[in-house]
C-alpha cells in the first residue's frame, strides 16, 4: 500500500516513538521532505518546559500541530484527541489540504499503550482514524542500557511494528549483537531497519494496515487490557462526580506514568556566550552528570554568529551541533536568547543547581582551549573542533506553531 493511500474510508495514524535521543527528529526531517509525505499530518509531543523538536522539521503543510501539555500518554484525553478532532474538522471545511495520514511523534519518555488504546477505543478518533502501525527508533548504541533501566523503552519496543535502529555505524559489533537479541525477545516478529541520518523511504515505514496486538508478544494484549481497566474506572468516577455545565466533556484524568525519579530543567542564557568556553563547560557537565542526562537539548546564541546552533546530547555523548538559518518567531526562542532543556534521572535538586551555575560561569575561548588540551577526552570534543556548523541543507521555515517549507518540489530522499 502507498504511504498516501488510506484503508477503508478512514485516515491511517502512525506512532513514531522511540526512547530520548533515538533519532526521531532527524528521521521526520528527512521523511518530511519526501513528495510521498505529502498531506501528512504531524503531531510533535515534547516533555519539558520549553518546546525544541517542532523547531527543527521541515514540514510540506500546514499541519504540523505541537502537543506541549506534557507527555502524551499521561494526556490522552487532552492535547491528542482534541488534536485530532481538530485536524478531521479543519479536513473535512477544507482549511488545510485533505489528510493521506498522521504521523504522531511522543516523547522518548511516552509510554505508547495510552496512545494506541485511545486510537483504537476513543469512539470520535476510531471512527475517522485507523492506527495503521508503530514505527519505534532504537539507539544501537544506548538502546541496550536504555532497556535495561526504563520501562518506557521496553514497551516501545514490545508494541513496534517497524524497528529502525539508528546510529548503526557508531556502535561495535559486539554491542549491536546484544542489542539485537534484546530486540529478539522482545519483538521477534518486527522487521528490523536500519537507518542511516535518517534517510529510509516511507513506502518501508507505512502501510502496515491495522494494528494487531495479537500479533505481538502476550504483554502487548495485557498492557492495552490494563489501559482498558483504567479507562473504566476513570469513567465511572467522572460518572459519579457532580454533574458540570461544559461546552465540551471534561478530560479523564490518568495517574501519572513515570516515576519521580525523572525530572527536567530549563538553563537559560541571557547574553551570547563563546563557543569554545561554552563547550568547554559542557563538556564537564556531561563528564560529572552524563549517565544520568537522558538529553540535552536546545539553541544557542554564539558570540560572533548570527544564526542560532542546535545542541543536542545523550547522556555522555555530545553531537555535532547545526545551525538554523533564523531565529524561531511566534515562541520562547523570539528574543534570541539561548536556552538548553535537560531530561534527567535520579538527579538530585542541588545537582541541577551545579549545573546551571557550571554554564553560568564560562571561560574565554582562549582560556577553554587550554584546559580542553589537557583532557583529549572531553565529551564535547566534535564541538571544539568546529568554529562554524553547516546549515542543514534547505533550510527550515517557521511561522509560530506551523513549520512550513516554501516549495512542494522537494528532491525524493533528500537528507537533513
Amino acid at each position: 500500500m502507498p504511504p498516501s493511500a488510506a484503508p477503508v474510508d478512514r485516515i491511517p495514524v502512525s506512532l513514531l516513538t522511540g526512547f530520548l535521543g533515538a533519532g526521531k527528529t532527524t528521521l521526520l526531517n528527512a521523511l518530511m521532505q519526501n513528495p510521498a509525505m505529502a498531506g501528512t499530518a504531524l503531531l510533535i509531543n515534547e516533555f519539558g518546559e520549553v518546546g525544541i523538536d517542532h523547531h527543527l522539521v521541515e514540514k510540506i503543510d500546514d499541519s504540523t500541530v505541537l502537543l506541549d501539555s506534557g507527555c502524551v500518554c499521561c494526556s490522552v484525553q487532552g492535547d491528542l484527541v482534541k488534536a485530532l478532532k481538530q485536524l478531521h474538522q479543519r479536513s473535512s471545511k477544507r482549511e488545510i489540504p485533505p489528510l493521506a495520514r498522521v504521523v504522531i511523534e511522543t516523547t522518548g519518555l511516552a509510554d505508547p499503550v495510552p496512545v494506541i488504546y485511545t486510537l483504537m477505543e476513543e469512539r470520535f478518533i476510531a471512527a475517522r482514524y485507523v492506527c495503521d502501525g508503530v514505527l519505534t527508533a532504537v539507539d544501537a548504541t544506548h538502546g541496550l542500557a536504555q532497556l535495561d533501566a526504563h520501562r518506557e523503552a521496553v514497551r516501545q519496543v514490545a508494541m513496534a511494528d517497524r524497528l529502525l535502529v539508528t546510529k548503526g555505524d557508531q556502535a561495535d559489533p559486539a554491542t549491536r549483537a546484544r542489542l539485537d537479541a534484546r530486540l529478539d525477545s522482545l519483538n521477534p516478529g518486527a522487521p528490523r531497519l536500519d537507518v542511516r541520518h535518517g534517510r529510509i523511504e516511507p513506502d518501508q515505514l507505512f502501510g502496515s494496515g491495522i494494528y494487531a496486538p495479537a500479533s505481538k508478544l502476550p504483554d502487548v494484549a495485557a498492557w492495552l487490557g490494563e489501559e482498558r481497566s483504567r479507562d473504566v474506572e476513570a469513567r465511572a468516577a467522572a460518572a459519579a462526580g457532580p454533574r458540570l455545565w461544559r461546552k465540551t466533556p471534561a478530560p479523564r484524568s490518568h495517574p501519572a506514568r513515570h516515576d519521580g525519579s525523572v525530572s527536567s530543567f530549563v538553563v537559560r542564557f541571557d547574553a551570547p556566550v563563546p563557543w569554545f568556553g561554552f563547550a568547554a563547560a559542557m563538556g564537564r557537565v556531561l563528564q560529572d552528570y552524563g549517565p544520568r542526562l537522558l538529553r540535552v537539548k536546545g539553541l544557542m546564541n554564539i558570540a560572533g554568529e548570527r544564526q542560532p546552533r542546535v545542541i543536542q546530547c545523550v547522556q555522555n555523548v555530545a553531537y555535532p551541533s547545526v545551525r538554523l538559518p533564523k531565529w524561531p518567531e511566534g515562541s520562547p526562542f523570539d528574543d534570541g536568547r539561548g536556552r538548553l532543556v535537560f531530561i534527567a534521572r535520579d538527579l538530585a535538586p542541588a545537582e541541577a543547581d551545579a549545573i546551571r551555575s557550571t554554564l553560568a560561569r564560562l571561560p574565554g575561548d582562549a582560556a577553554a582551549i587550554r584546559a580542553a588540551a589537557a583532557t583529549p577526552l572531553l565529551p564535547t570534543r566534535c564541538w571544539l573542533a568546529e568554529r562554524a556548523a553547516p546549515a542543514a541543507p534547505g533550510g527550515l521555515e517557521l511561522d509560530g506553531w506551523v513549520v512550513q517549507a516554501r516549495r512542494f518540489n522537494r528532491r525524493a530522499g533528500a537528507g537533513v
